[in-house]
């Protein structure tokens, strides 16, 4: 066994007499490699890289896997990498981390900020910033992928880790699978992920949920029709402004209404824009909706709702068929995250075995997005899957929540930085620990 443990695993080390043997040899090891990891960390987070731009990053740590004797394939579903390792007969488990960072300037105040720049598709350069701790994610892959390899005499079958793309836009999952990730490659049996969270528990605090976990996203919009003119004079136009507020007010019915109250779901206007002058009466307006719901009906009644809405509020302001709002939905959209119920408790259970009672509990659904989805949904008879949280809220920032009432600040936030060290050594033990669960050696 391993000595000198890095200070970080210093507190989890002191159970380690209660956990199994297996788990004090991966804490050992992982204590070893968390220097180079942390490194690692700095570097990701110091140069993130926007979706599907991910080069430099993929590269990176394509090599890494290779190094650690992985068959390794770039360029899948665009910048996706997938990494092979067969040994012997036995499950395939997939483990997967995404890459891309957000359209964000950074103003952490670390000294490894990233300084990034870069222009995205809205035609304006902003910095880029890992503000939603795909970093952490990618270095806690690739510490898992070491301690896979370092312990590699006690598991048996094929391990397939993937590096995604485009979270953030929610294809970079469908893209892979477009581009053969289950044809091409082994096709998985069971598929695992992790993303820290800013939850009000300690960072290290593992959190699951079985059934649905995050909502369908759905990105909805609506071009108002209208019939223009002058401000003075309304009585002689069809006012697109009054008709998209209405649309706006309405809409919430759908929710209010005609959704279950026992069916979680949010119709949110994010955009409202019209008219140029002050005395114009324009022609028309655009509005732009966030939708979220966690079943396929559940997110169909919303749509249709908002279609009817649209159409109904057109009819009753005296517009011409011709005229009527357009609806449009984005296409494809973010499907929930569905983690299988009983996979997720013997997960849970082996995670509590590991880390103590007191790191591991069962958290509510969300309503935010993630695409981790689509592994699942595209072979639900066949895959397996669990997609789990791990605290990265700092100890200054629970003291601040606390005792302050601070609120802490949310994923996506320019002054998000998580308790990488912690994040990093759960995420890796947690992903390699759940890979030796799922395909032990024969006879062992």
């Amino acid at each position: 066994m391993k000595s000198n443990l890095h200070p970080t695993l210093a507190a989890l080390a002191a159970m380690a007499f209660a956990t199994p043997a297996s788990a004090q040899d991966l804490r050992a090891s992982l204590a070893e490699d968390m220097p180079g990891l942390m490194e690692l960390y700095r570097d990701l987070h110091a140069h993130p890289e926007l979706s599907f731009e991910e080069h430099k990053t993929a590269a990176k740590l394509a090599k890494r896997m290779r190094d650690l004797g992985f068959e390794v394939t770039e360029g899948v579903g665009q910048t996706g990498v997938v990494s092979v390792m067969k040994n012997g007969d036995g499950p395939v488990v997939m483990l997967r981390a995404d890459m891309d960072g957000l359209p964000v300037i950074e103003q952490t105040g670390l000294p490894f900020a990233s300084k990034e720049t870069a222009t995205p598709a809205s035609g304006v350069t902003t910095g880029v910033m890992h503000a939603c701790g795909h970093d952490t994610h990618m270095a806690g892959f690739i510490g898992a992928a070491q301690l896979l390899v370092e312990h590699k005499d006690e598991w048996q079958g094929t391990l397939v880790m993937i590096l995604q793309p485009a979270e953030e836009l929610g294809l970079g999952a469908i893209a892979m699978i477009e581009d053969g990730l289950y044809t091409r490659f082994p096709k998985p049996d069971y598929v695992l992920a992790f993303h820290d969270a800013a939850a009000p528990a300690p960072a290290g605090t593992i959190g699951y949920t079985p059934g649905y976990a995050l909502a369908n996203v759905d990105s909805v919009d609506i071009t108002v029709k209208g019939i223009g003119g002058h401000g003075a004079y309304p009585h002689t136009t069809i006012d697109p402004v009054v008709l998209g507020s209405a649309i706006v007010m309405k809409v919430q019915t759908v929710v209010s209404r005609n959704s279950s109250p026992l069916d979680p779901a949010v119709i949110t206007v994010g955009s409202f824009h019209a008219g140029a002058k002050h005395n114009i009466i324009s022609d028309e307006a655009k509005l732009q909706l966030t939708v979220r719901s966690y079943s396929d009906e559940s997110r169909q009644l919303l749509l249709d709702g908002i279609r009817r809405v649209a159409k109904g509020e057109a009819i009753t302001a005296g517009l011409p068929e011709e005229l009527h709002p357009v609806v449009t939905v984005e296409d494809p959209y973010t499907p929930s995250t569905f983690n299988d119920p009983e996979f997720s408790e013997e997960r849970a259970a082996s995670f509590r075995a590991r880390f103590g009672e007191e790191r591991v509990m069962q958290w509510p659904a969300v309503m935010g997005g993630e695409d981790f989805s689509q592994f699942r949904r595209a072979s639900p008879e066949d895959v397996k899957s669990m997609i789990f949280w791990i605290s990265g809220t700092t100890d200054e920032m629970l003291t601040a929540l606390n005792e302050e009432g601070k609120p802490l600040p949310s994923l996506h936030s320019p002054f998000w930085a998580p308790d990488a060290e912690k994040v990093v050594a759960t995420g890796a033990e947690a992903l390699a620990g759940a890979a030796l669960d799922l395909m032990p050696r024969s006879g062992g």
